[in-house]
Protein backbone atom coordinates (compact mmCIF):
# COMPACT_ATOMS: atom_id res chain seq x y z
CA UNK A 1 0.00 0.00 0.00
CA UNK A 2 1.57 3.27 -1.00
CA UNK A 3 1.72 5.69 1.99
CA UNK A 4 -1.08 8.84 1.93
CA UNK A 5 0.77 12.23 2.25
CA UNK A 6 -0.85 14.21 4.72
CA UNK A 7 -2.72 17.28 2.94
CA UNK A 8 -1.39 20.96 3.15
CA UNK A 9 -4.37 22.19 4.97
CA UNK A 10 -6.87 20.18 7.77
CA UNK A 11 -9.84 22.13 8.09
CA UNK A 12 -11.66 19.84 5.55
CA UNK A 13 -9.28 16.90 5.76
CA UNK A 14 -10.99 13.67 5.77
CA UNK A 15 -9.55 10.41 6.43
CA UNK A 16 -9.45 7.94 3.24
CA UNK A 17 -12.67 6.24 3.48
CA UNK A 18 -11.49 2.60 1.21
CA UNK A 19 -8.25 2.00 3.32
CA UNK A 20 -9.48 2.77 6.47
CA UNK A 21 -12.11 0.38 5.84
CA UNK A 22 -9.67 -2.48 4.73
CA UNK A 23 -7.51 -1.65 8.05
CA UNK A 24 -10.37 -2.01 10.13
CA UNK A 25 -11.44 -4.97 8.56
CA UNK A 26 -8.30 -6.46 9.59
CA UNK A 27 -8.28 -5.06 13.14
CA UNK A 28 -11.65 -5.42 14.75
CA UNK A 29 -12.91 -8.86 14.63
CA UNK A 30 -16.43 -9.10 12.70
CA UNK A 31 -16.27 -5.40 11.40
CA UNK A 32 -17.97 -5.63 8.02
CA UNK A 33 -17.90 -2.17 5.58
CA UNK A 34 -19.10 -0.03 3.61
CA UNK A 35 -18.69 2.57 6.50
CA UNK A 36 -20.18 6.36 6.36
CA UNK A 37 -17.58 9.03 7.59
CA UNK A 38 -19.06 12.16 9.21
CA UNK A 39 -16.74 14.68 10.71
CA UNK A 40 -18.02 15.52 14.57
CA UNK A 41 -18.31 19.49 14.77
CA UNK A 42 -16.90 21.50 17.17
CA UNK A 43 -13.65 21.08 18.78
CA UNK A 44 -9.86 22.74 17.51
CA UNK A 45 -7.40 20.34 18.52
CA UNK A 46 -7.71 16.52 17.52
CA UNK A 47 -10.22 15.76 14.29
CA UNK A 48 -12.71 13.90 15.01
CA UNK A 49 -15.28 11.51 13.23
CA UNK A 50 -18.18 9.60 13.68
CA UNK A 51 -17.71 6.24 11.60
CA UNK A 52 -20.83 4.25 11.24
CA UNK A 53 -20.92 0.66 10.16
CA UNK A 54 -22.84 -2.55 9.82
CA UNK A 55 -23.89 -3.15 12.85
CA UNK A 56 -21.30 -1.00 14.50
CA UNK A 57 -21.04 2.60 15.68
CA UNK A 58 -17.43 4.14 16.62
CA UNK A 59 -15.66 7.23 17.00
CA UNK A 60 -12.44 7.90 15.18
CA UNK A 61 -9.93 10.60 16.64
CA UNK A 62 -6.73 11.26 14.62
CA UNK A 63 -3.74 13.80 14.96
CA UNK A 64 -4.32 16.38 12.86
CA UNK A 65 -2.42 16.81 9.69
CA UNK A 66 0.48 18.70 8.44
CA UNK A 67 2.94 20.55 11.31
CA UNK A 68 2.42 20.70 14.71
CA UNK A 69 3.59 21.41 18.04
CA UNK A 70 5.91 19.66 20.26
CA UNK A 71 3.98 16.71 22.25
CA UNK A 72 0.42 17.94 21.04
CA UNK A 73 -1.95 16.05 19.98
CA UNK A 74 -0.99 12.60 21.56
CA UNK A 75 -3.73 10.31 20.65
CA UNK A 76 -1.91 7.52 21.67
CA UNK A 77 -1.55 8.73 25.19
CA UNK A 78 -5.42 8.91 24.48
CA UNK A 79 -5.79 6.02 23.81
CA UNK A 80 -3.36 4.12 26.42
CA UNK A 81 -5.53 6.42 29.22
CA UNK A 82 -8.57 5.13 28.26
CA UNK A 83 -7.61 1.09 27.99
CA UNK A 84 -6.81 1.77 31.22
CA UNK A 85 -9.81 3.32 33.20
CA UNK A 86 -12.15 0.70 31.82
CA UNK A 87 -12.03 -1.38 34.70
CA UNK A 88 -12.04 1.98 37.15
CA UNK A 89 -15.37 4.41 38.41
CA UNK A 90 -14.07 7.09 35.55
CA UNK A 91 -16.95 7.37 32.70
CA UNK A 92 -14.90 6.55 29.55
CA UNK A 93 -15.63 5.18 25.74
CA UNK A 94 -14.57 1.62 25.23
CA UNK A 95 -11.71 2.00 22.79
CA UNK A 96 -10.80 -0.88 20.15
CA UNK A 97 -7.47 -0.38 18.48
CA UNK A 98 -4.60 2.53 17.79
CA UNK A 99 -3.11 2.81 14.77
CA UNK A 100 0.59 4.28 14.44
CA UNK A 101 1.27 3.23 10.53
CA UNK A 102 0.78 6.89 9.01
CA UNK A 103 -0.13 5.04 5.72
CA UNK A 104 -3.23 3.89 6.56
CA UNK A 105 -4.89 7.61 6.64
CA UNK A 106 -2.14 10.15 6.54
CA UNK A 107 -1.73 10.24 10.09
CA UNK A 108 -1.90 8.57 13.36
CA UNK A 109 -5.53 7.25 14.79
CA UNK A 110 -7.28 5.01 17.12
CA UNK A 111 -11.19 3.92 17.20
CA UNK A 112 -13.44 3.80 20.32
CA UNK A 113 -17.14 2.96 20.69
CA UNK A 114 -19.81 5.72 20.04
CA UNK A 115 -21.14 6.47 23.36
CA UNK A 116 -25.03 8.22 23.15
CA UNK A 117 -25.00 11.45 25.02
CA UNK A 118 -25.51 15.19 24.90
CA UNK A 119 -22.47 18.08 24.64
CA UNK A 120 -23.06 21.14 26.22
CA UNK A 121 -21.13 24.13 25.41
CA UNK A 122 -22.57 26.67 27.40
CA UNK A 123 -22.09 26.24 31.25
CA UNK A 124 -25.34 28.21 32.18
CA UNK A 125 -27.45 25.36 30.52
CA UNK A 126 -29.92 27.91 29.38
CA UNK A 127 -32.06 25.37 28.47
CA UNK A 128 -31.90 22.93 31.76
CA UNK A 129 -33.81 23.51 35.00
CA UNK A 130 -32.17 24.45 38.40
CA UNK A 131 -32.51 20.46 39.35
CA UNK A 132 -30.98 19.36 35.91
CA UNK A 133 -28.27 21.87 36.30
CA UNK A 134 -27.31 21.33 39.77
CA UNK A 135 -27.13 17.55 39.46
CA UNK A 136 -24.76 18.03 36.20
CA UNK A 137 -22.56 20.70 37.54
CA UNK A 138 -22.54 17.54 41.18
CA UNK A 139 -22.11 14.85 38.73
CA UNK A 140 -19.27 16.89 36.89
CA UNK A 141 -17.55 17.39 40.28
CA UNK A 142 -18.19 13.47 41.48
CA UNK A 143 -16.68 12.44 37.95
CA UNK A 144 -13.11 14.71 38.30
CA UNK A 145 -12.45 13.46 41.89
CA UNK A 146 -12.60 9.86 40.65
CA UNK A 147 -9.99 10.86 38.14
CA UNK A 148 -7.78 12.03 40.89
CA UNK A 149 -8.93 8.89 42.99
CA UNK A 150 -7.48 6.24 40.63
CA UNK A 151 -4.92 4.01 41.62
CA UNK A 152 -2.61 4.44 38.86
CA UNK A 153 -0.17 1.71 39.78
CA UNK A 154 -3.04 -0.74 40.57
CA UNK A 155 -4.28 0.22 36.54
CA UNK A 156 -0.55 0.43 34.76
CA UNK A 157 0.14 4.54 34.57
CA UNK A 158 2.66 4.85 37.11
CA UNK A 159 5.09 5.66 34.57
CA UNK A 160 2.75 7.82 32.46
CA UNK A 161 4.23 11.42 33.42
CA UNK A 162 7.27 12.06 35.72
CA UNK A 163 6.30 12.55 39.55
CA UNK A 164 6.63 15.84 41.37
CA UNK A 165 7.68 19.15 40.14
CA UNK A 166 4.05 19.28 38.31
CA UNK A 167 3.73 23.34 38.54
CA UNK A 168 7.27 23.93 37.48
CA UNK A 169 7.17 21.77 34.36
CA UNK A 170 3.97 23.40 33.42
CA UNK A 171 5.20 26.62 33.36
CA UNK A 172 8.39 25.32 31.50
CA UNK A 173 6.00 23.77 28.93
CA UNK A 174 3.85 25.96 28.50
CA UNK A 175 5.82 28.96 28.27
CA UNK A 176 7.75 26.83 25.37
CA UNK A 177 4.95 26.42 23.95
CA UNK A 178 3.77 29.92 23.66
CA UNK A 179 6.84 31.02 22.71
CA UNK A 180 6.81 28.12 20.01
CA UNK A 181 3.47 29.43 18.50
CA UNK A 182 4.34 33.38 19.12
CA UNK A 183 2.38 35.42 16.17
CA UNK A 184 2.91 38.99 18.02
CA UNK A 185 3.57 39.93 21.28
CA UNK A 186 1.65 40.12 24.30
CA UNK A 187 3.20 41.80 27.33
CA UNK A 188 0.52 40.01 29.87
CA UNK A 189 2.07 36.77 28.65
CA UNK A 190 5.98 37.94 29.01
CA UNK A 191 4.57 38.93 32.52
CA UNK A 192 3.28 35.63 33.28
CA UNK A 193 6.00 33.83 31.64
CA UNK A 194 8.27 35.91 34.49
CA UNK A 195 6.00 35.81 37.20
CA UNK A 196 4.91 32.36 37.71
CA UNK A 197 8.40 30.53 38.42
CA UNK A 198 9.03 32.51 40.93
CA UNK A 199 5.42 31.75 42.59
CA UNK A 200 5.61 28.30 42.95
CA UNK A 201 3.49 26.48 45.74
CA UNK A 202 4.78 23.89 47.57
CA UNK A 203 4.48 20.37 45.82
CA UNK A 204 1.02 18.50 45.79
CA UNK A 205 0.13 14.85 45.39
CA UNK A 206 0.94 13.17 42.23
CA UNK A 207 -2.15 11.87 40.68
CA UNK A 208 -3.96 11.03 37.16
CA UNK A 209 -4.81 14.45 35.84
CA UNK A 210 -6.95 14.79 32.52
CA UNK A 211 -5.85 18.26 31.66
CA UNK A 212 -8.31 19.81 30.09
CA UNK A 213 -12.08 18.65 31.59
CA UNK A 214 -14.84 21.08 31.20
CA UNK A 215 -17.82 20.63 30.27
CA UNK A 216 -17.58 20.32 26.36
CA UNK A 217 -15.02 17.67 27.04
CA UNK A 218 -17.56 15.12 28.70
CA UNK A 219 -20.78 13.82 27.29
CA UNK A 220 -24.11 13.98 29.51
CA UNK A 221 -26.82 11.35 29.36
CA UNK A 222 -29.35 11.73 26.91
CA UNK A 223 -32.08 12.12 29.20
CA UNK A 224 -30.49 12.08 32.26
CA UNK A 225 -28.03 14.98 34.39
CA UNK A 226 -24.89 13.14 34.62
CA UNK A 227 -21.87 12.22 32.72
CA UNK A 228 -21.59 8.88 30.88
CA UNK A 229 -18.31 9.75 28.87
CA UNK A 230 -14.80 12.01 29.83
CA UNK A 231 -13.44 13.03 26.44
CA UNK A 232 -10.62 14.39 24.88
CA UNK A 233 -7.29 13.09 27.17
CA UNK A 234 -4.58 14.55 24.98
CA UNK A 235 -3.05 16.38 27.78
CA UNK A 236 -3.41 14.03 30.74
CA UNK A 237 -0.80 12.75 32.55
CA UNK A 238 0.14 12.40 36.08
CA UNK A 239 0.29 15.78 38.19
CA UNK A 240 -1.05 17.77 40.56
CA UNK A 241 -4.99 16.86 41.14
CA UNK A 242 -5.65 20.43 42.45
CA UNK A 243 -4.01 22.24 39.43
CA UNK A 244 -6.31 20.08 37.16
CA UNK A 245 -9.46 21.15 39.41
CA UNK A 246 -8.31 24.35 39.05
CA UNK A 247 -8.05 24.30 35.40
CA UNK A 248 -12.06 22.66 35.21
CA UNK A 249 -12.77 25.42 37.77
CA UNK A 250 -11.26 28.42 35.65
CA UNK A 251 -15.04 28.94 33.86
CA UNK A 252 -15.59 30.89 37.05
CA UNK A 253 -13.53 33.53 36.34
CA UNK A 254 -13.69 33.62 32.56
CA UNK A 255 -16.98 35.55 30.64
CA UNK A 256 -19.39 33.82 28.17
CA UNK A 257 -18.57 35.75 25.42
CA UNK A 258 -14.73 34.71 26.48
CA UNK A 259 -14.32 31.08 27.28
CA UNK A 260 -17.60 29.70 27.91
CA UNK A 261 -17.18 31.25 31.24
CA UNK A 262 -19.66 31.89 34.38
CA UNK A 263 -17.90 35.30 35.30
CA UNK A 264 -20.39 38.19 35.92
CA UNK A 265 -23.64 35.19 36.04
CA UNK A 266 -26.43 35.90 38.54
CA UNK A 267 -26.18 31.85 39.81
CA UNK A 268 -28.83 32.92 42.36
CA UNK A 269 -32.09 30.33 41.78
CA UNK A 270 -30.18 28.73 38.96
CA UNK A 271 -28.92 25.56 40.47
CA UNK A 272 -25.12 26.35 39.54
CA UNK A 273 -22.53 25.99 42.24
CA UNK A 274 -20.57 28.94 43.32
CA UNK A 275 -16.92 28.47 42.83
CA UNK A 276 -16.27 28.39 46.47
CA UNK A 277 -19.13 25.84 46.90
CA UNK A 278 -17.59 23.61 44.33
CA UNK A 279 -14.12 23.88 45.39
CA UNK A 280 -15.37 22.76 49.09
CA UNK A 281 -17.80 19.78 47.51
CA UNK A 282 -14.90 18.96 45.64
CA UNK A 283 -12.47 18.86 48.52
CA UNK A 284 -14.55 17.33 50.72
CA UNK A 285 -14.71 14.06 48.05
CA UNK A 286 -11.08 13.75 47.89
CA UNK A 287 -9.89 14.06 51.38
CA UNK A 288 -7.84 16.93 50.93
CA UNK A 289 -7.10 19.92 52.93
CA UNK A 290 -7.83 23.78 51.86
CA UNK A 291 -6.25 24.77 49.27
CA UNK A 292 -4.40 27.82 50.51
CA UNK A 293 -2.91 28.14 46.54
CA UNK A 294 -6.07 28.61 44.93
CA UNK A 295 -5.54 31.15 43.54
CA UNK A 296 -2.11 30.57 41.57
CA UNK A 297 -3.65 27.47 40.53
CA UNK A 298 -6.27 29.64 38.27
CA UNK A 299 -3.82 32.12 36.94
CA UNK A 300 -1.25 29.07 35.80
CA UNK A 301 -4.59 27.28 34.07
CA UNK A 302 -5.50 30.89 32.69
CA UNK A 303 -1.68 30.88 31.37
CA UNK A 304 -2.42 27.79 29.97
CA UNK A 305 -5.14 28.22 28.13
CA UNK A 306 -3.71 31.14 26.53
CA UNK A 307 -1.01 29.34 25.21
CA UNK A 308 -3.37 26.53 23.88
CA UNK A 309 -5.43 29.33 22.26
CA UNK A 310 -2.31 30.86 20.69
CA UNK A 311 -1.25 27.30 19.34
CA UNK A 312 -4.89 27.46 17.82
CA UNK A 313 -3.81 30.98 16.19
CA UNK A 314 -0.29 30.02 14.56
CA UNK A 315 -2.28 26.87 12.71
CA UNK A 316 -4.64 28.95 11.41
CA UNK A 317 -2.17 31.20 10.16
CA UNK A 318 -0.06 27.59 9.05
CA UNK A 319 -3.43 26.50 7.77
CA UNK A 320 -3.98 23.17 9.50
CA UNK A 321 -6.59 24.04 12.32
CA UNK A 322 -9.13 21.98 12.06
CA UNK A 323 -11.59 24.43 13.07
CA UNK A 324 -12.60 27.58 10.34
CA UNK A 325 -13.22 29.66 13.58
CA UNK A 326 -9.41 28.91 14.82
CA UNK A 327 -8.30 32.75 14.19
CA UNK A 328 -11.00 34.43 16.24
CA UNK A 329 -10.77 31.67 19.22
CA UNK A 330 -6.59 32.28 18.85
CA UNK A 331 -7.26 36.23 19.54
CA UNK A 332 -8.87 35.15 23.29
CA UNK A 333 -5.35 34.30 24.31
CA UNK A 334 -4.39 38.23 25.46
CA UNK A 335 -7.65 38.90 26.72
CA UNK A 336 -7.50 35.73 28.72
CA UNK A 337 -3.99 36.95 29.67
CA UNK A 338 -4.68 40.04 30.87
CA UNK A 339 -7.40 38.70 33.33
CA UNK A 340 -4.20 35.99 35.02
CA UNK A 341 -1.99 39.43 35.13
CA UNK A 342 -5.02 40.90 37.40
CA UNK A 343 -5.13 38.23 39.24
CA UNK A 344 -1.99 37.07 40.04
CA UNK A 345 -1.06 40.99 41.01
CA UNK A 346 -3.87 40.40 43.58
CA UNK A 347 -2.08 37.80 45.17
CA UNK A 348 0.15 40.37 46.82
CA UNK A 349 2.70 38.54 45.49
CA UNK A 350 5.79 39.90 43.09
Amino acid sequence: MDAVAPPSTAQDWTPDEARLSCWLARTIPGFRGPIDLRRISGGQSNPTFRLSATGIELVLRSKPAGHTLPSAHAVDREFRVLEALRSTGVPVPYVRALCRDESVIGTVFYVMDFVPGRVFWDPRLPDLSPVERAAIFDSMNDTIARIHSVDIAAVGLADYGRPGAYAERQVARWSKQYRAAETVPIPEMDWLIDWLPRNLPPEDATRLVHGDYRLDNVLIHPTEPRVVAVLDWELSTLGSPIADFAYHAMSWRLAPDLFRGLAGVDLRDTGIPGEADYLAQYLRRTGQPQCDDWDFYLVLSMFRIASIMQGIARRSLDGTASNHDAAAIGAKARPIAEIAVALARGTGRT
